[in-house]
């Protein structure tokens, strides 16, 4: 067990690294659960695509209304104690709707202002969690803490979650929120056992701290005349919105297109997962003999080609292969987009640089999935796996150069050297 231990979270990473994995490793157990378990109660009540989707849209749209306020407050106070409070807010809606379900008293509309709360509350958790980790480890660390956590992320988000989800759905609608609720709960008390954060320098510094606004003003200029941060969250926004059409209407793509049911469409979340275990595994070999840059490039052809396999194929075991693929390559990019932004990105703008990342994946995600549901809704279901083809094809082609820049900056603390 020490020996896996070492292996999983290497003990120069430091104890309080170990906390935040356990911590966000439980929270994805949960999030996984919902994540089949979600489209599911929706579609169970309405059979509408522009509905489904909208129980996406709704959950992501909160990026765009307060992503940018979540970044400039997570560079202000202590990002663990952040953490803790907006889990805890995920709990309590979680456990309300638990209620309309066990009363039944829930209907869609009940259920589309949940999963707008909810990731409200998400917004302010996964902003401030991506701060913590460039404050536990070193630079040079960065790479395989993410890795770390990612890895996670696809154990319990992706692969362990959506059919246990969709079991206890089937089972009856309040017990994967009921899980859910749980998790969220243990992983409040497993990050509570880290050290306290310190409090960013410039905020615990200043007499008077500068207006919210002044602060994000400042995030997104600085975003903004970094040029390898600024095309690396361009490029981010352009492929969501391609990815995101044809995945808010998944849950009825699988289940009326591909006649896979609610157990099959989890199944293609585990796919995916799958897919990316392999990606775990092969990571550190990949990053030893090919670049960064012709990793992405890799990355974004293989989205284009996913798209378009998907438009074609009527089979569900096709679907899961291709599933698996995508599971592969999406967690070489996230690792690397990712590793690539901490890096280059000051300590004290770490919340408002990742906000804008993160409004970029969420503000395409939202205009995607809510194109997806009106082009499903008129053309039909493999209608949005076809404009996604053609969008990323064409963004690929637009951003296939600039990839190189991205990888190829300097990181921040060695910019900053010179000066020193």
């Amino acid at each position: 067990m020490t020996a896996l231990g070492e292996l999983i979270a290497p003990r120069r990473m430091g104890r309080d690294f170990r906390w935040l994995l356990a911590s966000s490793w439980t929270s994805n157990i949960g999030d996984g659960v919902a994540l089949a378990a979600a489209p599911l109660l929706i579609a169970s009540m309405t059979s509408s695509p522009i509905l489904v989707a909208s129980g996406a849209v709704l959950q992501f749209l909160p990026w765009l209304l307060f992503g940018l306020h979540a970044g400039a407050i997570a560079d202000r106070f202590d990002r663990r104690r952040l953490v803790m409070f907006a889990n805890a807010a995920r709990a309590v809606v979680l456990a309300a709707l638990c209620v309309f379900l066990l009363t039944g008293t829930a209907n869609i509309w009940i259920v589309l202002a949940v999963a707008f709360l909810y990731g409200t509350a998400e917004v302010f958790v996964d902003t401030t969690a991506s701060t913590l980790l460039p404050m536990l480890v070193r630079p040079a660390d960065l790479g395989i803490g993410n890795a770390r956590l990612q890895a996670g992320y696809l154990v319990a988000n992706q692969f362990a979650g959506p059919p246990l989800g969709a079991f206890l759905f089937a089972a009856g609608a309040a017990w994967p929120f009921l899980l859910e609720v749980l998790c969220v709960t243990l992983a409040i008390v497993l990050v509570s056992r880290m050290a306290a954060t310190p409090v960013p320098a410039r905020a615990s510094g200043a007499d008077k701290p500068p207006a919210v606004h002044t602060d994000i003003a400042e995030g997104v200029r600085w975003m903004w005349r970094n040029p390898p941060v600024r095309m690396l969250v361009l490029i981010i926004l352009t492929f969501n919105v391609t990815w995101a059409a044809p995945w808010g209407v998944l849950v009825l793509y699988a289940t009326d297109h591909l006649n896979m049911g609610a157990v099959g469409f989890g199944a293609l979340t585990t796919a995916s997962a799958a897919g990316g275990l392999l990606a775990t595994v092969s990571f550190g070999w990949l990053e030893r003999h090919v670049s960064f840059a012709t990793m992405m490039r890799a990355c974004l052809s293989l989205e284009v080609l996913m798209h378009l396999a998907f438009a074609l194929t009527t089979t569900g075991w096709v679907a899961l292969v291709i599933m698996a693929g995508f599971g592969f390559y999406a967690f070489v990019w996230g690792t690397i987009s990712t590793t690539v932004r901490q890096r280059l990105v000051p300590p004290e703008l770490q919340g408002r640089v990742a906000s804008v990342n993160m409004v970029g994946v969420f503000g395409g995600m939202v205009i995607g999935q809510a194109l997806g549901g009106v082009i499903a809704q008129t053309w039909g279901l493999t209608a949005p796996w076809w404009f996604a083809f053609a969008g990323a094809a064409v963004t690929l082609l637009l951003v296939w150069r600039p990839i190189s820049h991205i990888v190829n900056a300097k990181p921040v603390l060695e910019q900053a050297e010179p000066d020193a």
